[in-house]
C-alpha cells in the first residue's frame, strides 16, 4: 500500500474516533436541557441535509436507489439513527460520558453475539474470550466491583440503556451487507433520508402524549451552535472518515481504533480538570485489550481447513 494512503487512512480513523468521543462530552450538557428524542431529531435533520447534498454530488443515481429500497433503508436507518441515538443519550442523561464511550467501544463484540444468535455463526474461542474481557471492562467502568456507595441505580440504568442502544447500531451496520449495490456514502445518506420522516413522527407522537418535552425557542437558540457541531463533525464527517479508513486498512484495524473513543473522553476530561477514576481507567484498558485481541485474531489468515482458507495444491506424481 502507498504510505501516503495509509497515513491518510490512519488520520481518518483517528479523526473519526476522537470526534465520536467528543460527542459524549458535548452531548451530556445538551441532553440536560434538550429531550433525547428532540436531540436525535434535530441532529439527524441537519445531518441528513448535509448528507443529501453530498450524495447528490457524488452518488450514483441515489434517488432511484432510495425509491427502490425505501423499506430496508428506513428500517436500518431507524435502528441506527433512531434507536441507537435515543437509547444512548437517555443513558447519557443518567450516566457519565466516559461510561458511554467505553460501552460504545464494545460494539464489535455485540456484533459477534448477534451473528451467533441470528446467523448461527459461532464466534471463535479468542473472540469469545475478547467479548468476556470487554464485558468485564464495561462492568469495571460501571463500578460493579467497587463499593456500593459509589454505585447508583440511575447510573446502572443509564449504562444498560446505552448498551441496549448499541444493538441498534449493530443492526444498522449489518444492514449494509444486504444492500451491496450502495457504497458507504450512499448507504449512510439514504438511510438517513429514509428514516427521517419516521424519526419526526415518533418524536411528535411522544411529545403529544407527554413522553417528550417540546424545546422552547430559547433552548433551541442556546443549543444551536453545539447541535450544528454534533451534526457536522461526529455525525457526518466522522462517519465518512471512518468508512474511508476501514476501506483502506480493513475492518480489524478499524475496530482497533475504537479504543480511541474512551481514551479521548478520558484525556479531554483530564485536560478540563476532571481526573479519571481508577475504575474508568481499568475498564478502558480491559476493553482496549479485548479489541486488540479481536483485531489480531481477525487479521490472521485462516488456517488450512477453516472457512476461507486457501486450498493446498497437490503435487502430482510423475
Amino acid at each position: 500500500m502507498n504510505p501516503l494512503i495509509a497515513v491518510q487512512a490512519v488520520i481518518g480513523l483517528l479523526f473519526a474516533t476522537t470526534a465520536w468521543g467528543s460527542l459524549f462530552l458535548v452531548g451530556k450538557p445538551l441532553v440536560a436541557v434538550l429531550d433525547p428524542l428532540w436531540f436525535t431529531l434535530l441532529r439527524y435533520a441537519m445531518a441528513t441535509l448535509l448528507l443529501a447534498l453530498l450524495v447528490q454530488r457524488f452518488g450514483r443515481t441515489p434517488w432511484a436507489q432510495l425509491v427502490q429500497n425505501r423499506g430496508p433503508l428506513a428500517r436500518y436507518g431507524v435502528a441506527g439513527y433512531g434507536l441507537f441515538s435515543v437509547f444512548c443519550f437517555y443513558g447519557l442523561r443518567l450516566s457519565a460520558p466516559s461510561h458511554g464511550s467505553v460501552i460504545m467501544a464494545t460494539m464489535p463484540f455485540t456484533t459477534l453475539g448477534l451473528r451467533w444468535a441470528l446467523d448461527g455463526q459461532r464466534p471463535s474461542i479468542p473472540a469469545l474470550l475478547g467479548a468476556a474481557v470487554a464485558l468485564l471492562g464495561v462492568a469495571a467502568v460501571a463500578d460493579l466491583f467497587g463499593p456500593q456507595s459509589g454505585l447508583t441505580n440511575a447510573t446502572l440504568l443509564g449504562d444498560a440503556l446505552t448498551l441496549a442502544g448499541t444493538l441498534g447500531w449493530v443492526v444498522y451496520t449489518r444492514g449494509a451487507a444486504t444492500l451491496p449495490q450502495l457504497n458507504p456514502l450512499e448507504y449512510t445518506a439514504l438511510t438517513a433520508v429514509a428514516s427521517l420522516p419516521w424519526l419526526l413522527l415518533a418524536t411528535m407522537l411522544a411529545t403529544v402524549f407527554g413522553l417528550a418535552t417540546f424545546p422552547s425557542a430559547q433552548v433551541l437558540g442556546e443549543v444551536g451552535p453545539q447541535m450544528f457541531y454534533v451534526a457536522a463533525v461526529p455525525t457526518v464527517a466522522a462517519a465518512l472518515a471512518f468508512n474511508l479508513g476501514v476501506r483502506r486498512l480493513g475492518a480489524p484495524m478499524g475496530m482497533l481504533f475504537l479504543n480511541v473513543v474512551p481514551l479521548s473522553v478520558i484525556v479531554v476530561r483530564a485536560w478540563m480538570g476532571q481526573a479519571p477514576q481508577a475504575n474508568e481507567m481499568l475498564g478502558a484498558a480491559l476493553v482496549a485489550g479485548a479489541l486488540a485481541l479481536n483485531a489480531w485474531q481477525a487479521a490472521r489468515p485462516p488456517r488450512i481447513g477453516q472457512p476461507g482458507a486457501p486450498v493446498p495444491r497437490r503435487t502430482l506424481a510423475r
